[in-house]
C-alpha cells in the first residue's frame, strides 16, 4: 500500500506506523487463503463487509463468539514461534458458536503488541488464517495496536471474534435431550488453550528448557504445550446434516464440571466413567509434577476431550461413523440420566 503517512514524533514515542503498513503487506497472502464467496471488501478499509448466503433459510440467525489465546501465548513468545497461536484464537471462537449449530462465516482479530515487528505480525496472522481455513470462514479484517510503555517490546496479546449463521429452526435445543442419550467425545489435540497460568507455574516455563525432550512425551515440552487447539467445525457440521444432535459443549476453561452442564437441561445430568476418558500423557505429567488433585484436573483442563455431543442411543453408532469419516476419532464417553447433579464422574 503506497502512503505518505509517517510521523517522526509518533515514532519517537515508540509507535512506527510505517511498520504497520509493512505488516499489512506481509499478511495479505495469508488472508487470501481464507477468502470465501461472501467476502465483499479488501483488507484496509474501515469495516469488513460480508454477504451471507441465506438461500433456503426461513429465519437466519447470527451467532457470535469472542475469545483470546490467554497465557498460552507466553509459551509462543519464549520459543519465538508465533505462527500457531492464531489457530488457537480462531478455534476458541468457532468451536463455541458451532455449539449452537451455527456455521462460521467470518473472523476478525485484534493484536496488541509492545513493538510492531512486521514479520512477527505476519506470523501471528498466518496462524489466524490457517485457523480460518480449517473452520471454513473468511478473515475479513482486524487491528494491530502498538503499545509502547505499557507492554514490553516482545509481548503481545491476541484476541478475536467470529460470526456465524444458523436457521432458527435448526438452533440446537437442549430440551430435546432425554435420559438414555449417549454422550460422545471428540478427542482434543492436547491442552488446547486453557489453564495455562497453572501450566506455566507447574513447568516453571520462564526457567525451563522448552526444547528439552521429556520421556513421557513424544515431542519436546514446548512443542507439546504449543500444540494448536483442534477445530471441530467441519466434522460437527457434517454430523448435523445427518443426525439430530441434542446438545454440544466445547470443553474449555473449567473443564468437564463447568462446560458439560451448559448443554444439559434441568433434571438431567451427564454420567461419565473416568475409565472411558482417553487422556494424553501431558495431562498425567502435569498432574503428577504439580501435585494437582483429580478433581482440579477435571475442573481446569479438557483431559483429552475437546468437545462432547449428546445424541439418541439409536443414532450413536451412525454419529460415530460419520465423525470418524471426517477424521474425528469419536467414542462413547457416558450417558444422560435423571440426576440432581449436572455431572457425575465415577
Amino acid at each position: 500500500m503506497e502512503t505518505k503517512s509517517r510521523s517522526e514524533a509518533y515514532a519517537a514515542a515508540g509507535v512506527d506506523i510505517t511498520a504497520g503498513y509493512q505488516a499489512v503487506e506481509l499478511m495479505k497472502r495469508h488472508i487470501a487463503r481464507t477468502l470465501t464467496p461472501g467476502v465483499c471488501s479488501d483488507i484496509g478499509g474501515f469495516g469488513g463487509l460480508f454477504a451471507p448466503e441465506i438461500t433456503g433459510m426461513k429465519e437466519p440467525v447470527l451467532v457470535s463468539g469472542t475469545d483470546g489465546v490467554g497465557t498460552k501465548q507466553r509459551i509462543a513468545q519464549l520459543m519465538g514461534k508465533n505462527d500457531t497461536v492464531g489457530i488457537d484464537c480462531v478455534a476458541m471462537c468457532v468451536n463455541d458458536i458451532i455449539c449452537c449449530g451455527a456455521r462460521p462465516l467470518f473472523f476478525l482479530d485484534y493484536i496488541a503488541i509492545g513493538k510492531n515487528i512486521p514479520e512477527k505480525i505476519a506470523d501471528l496472522v498466518a496462524g489466524v488464517a490457517e485457523g480460518c481455513v480449517q473452520a471454513g470462514c473468511a478473515l475479513i479484517g482486524g487491528e494491530t495496536a502498538e503499545h509502547p510503555g505499557t507492554m514490553s517490546p516482545e509481548d503481545y496479546d491476541l484476541a478475536g471474534f467470529a460470526v456465524g449463521i444458523v436457521d432458527k429452526a435448526r438452533i440446537l435445543d437442549k430440551n430435546s435431550m432425554r435420559p438414555g442419550d449417549v454422550i460422545l467425545a471428540l478427542p482434543s489435540s492436547g491442552l488446547h488453550s486453557n489453564g495455562f497460568s497453572l501450566v506455566r507455574k507447574v513447568f516453571d516455563v520462564e526457567n525451563t528448557d522448552l526444547a528439552a525432550v521429556i520421556p513421557e512425551l513424544e515431542t519436546p515440552l514446548g512443542e507439546t504445550l504449543l500444540t494448536p487447539t483442534r477445530i471441530y467445525v467441519k466434522p460437527v457440521l457434517a454430523l448435523l446434516e445427518e443426525v439430530k444432535v441434542h446438545g454440544i459443549s466445547h470443553i474449555t476453561g473449567g473443564g468437564f464440571y463447568e462446560n458439560i452442564p451448559r448443554c444439559i437441561p434441568d433434571g438431567l445430568g451427564a454420567v461419565i466413567r473416568k475409565e472411558n476418558v482417553k487422556t494424553p500423557p501431558i495431562f498425567r505429567l502435569l498432574q503428577n509434577k504439580g501435585n494437582i488433585s483429580e478433581r482440579d484436573m477435571f475442573n481446569t483442563f479438557n483431559m483429552g476431550v475437546g468437545m462432547v455431543l449428546a445424541v439418541a442411543e439409536e443414532d450413536a453408532e451412525k454419529a460415530i461413523d460419520i465423525l470418524r469419516r471426517t477424521g474425528e476419532n469419536a467414542y462413547r464417553l457416558g450417558r444422560i440420566e435423571e440426576t440432581e447433579e449436572k455431572i457425575v464422574l465415577c
